[in-house]
């Protein structure tokens, strides 16, 4: 089992409050637009990161990150991009991807609104951690955590802070 804090839209921001969360995963998995890569580092220091490159990151950053992160999680097929869509409206990079290849868990990050959804249609599981940075118009940061166990995804919890 491994204890997975998703996180995305940091804009360079991290705190201690965040930073305690990531004490309590076995991984920290980022969905773009870090904005500094101090951030990363700062996480780093803590727990293993994996994650991608946003549409605000510098070279920097789009040396550590793919664009595309995939890998098996335990059982779990996951996906992380940064800007993706959701389930009805994915862009055609990512619905043609979703067509040929089988995932479980697509993570995406980038319009700062949290959604957790069922996507029936490819069999899998949706998450965008919303933003946990306090860069953008939302009014509530959030991240996720959650645990993978073999085939399963448990123990889904939404985690939010105010501005």
């Amino acid at each position: 089992m491994k204890k997975i804090l998703l996180i995305s839209d940091t804009h360079g921001y991290i705190d201690d409050k965040i930073l305690s969360y990531c004490k309590s995963a076995d991984e920290v998995w980022h969905a773009g637009d870090i904005g500094n890569i101090e951030v990363i580092d700062k996480i780093k220091q803590l727990k293993p990161v994996k994650g991608v490159y946003g549409n605000i990151d510098n070279h920097l950053i789009r040396r550590e990150f793919p664009l595309d992160n995939k890998f098996n999680c335990e059982n779990i097929k996951v996906w992380i991009t940064h800007i993706g869509g959701y389930p009805g409206r994915y862009s055609r990079r990512v619905s043609d991807c979703l067509k040929s290849e089988k995932i479980d868990l697509f993570v995406c990050g980038h319009s700062h609104i949290l959604k957790v959804i069922n996507d029936k249609k490819h069999n899998l599981l949706h998450i965008n951690p919303g933003a946990i940075g306090k860069h953008g118009f939302h009014n509530k940061r959030t991240m996720v955590r959650f645990d993978i166990n073999g085939k399963k995804i448990e123990n889904l919890e939404i985690i939010e802070f105010n501005r």
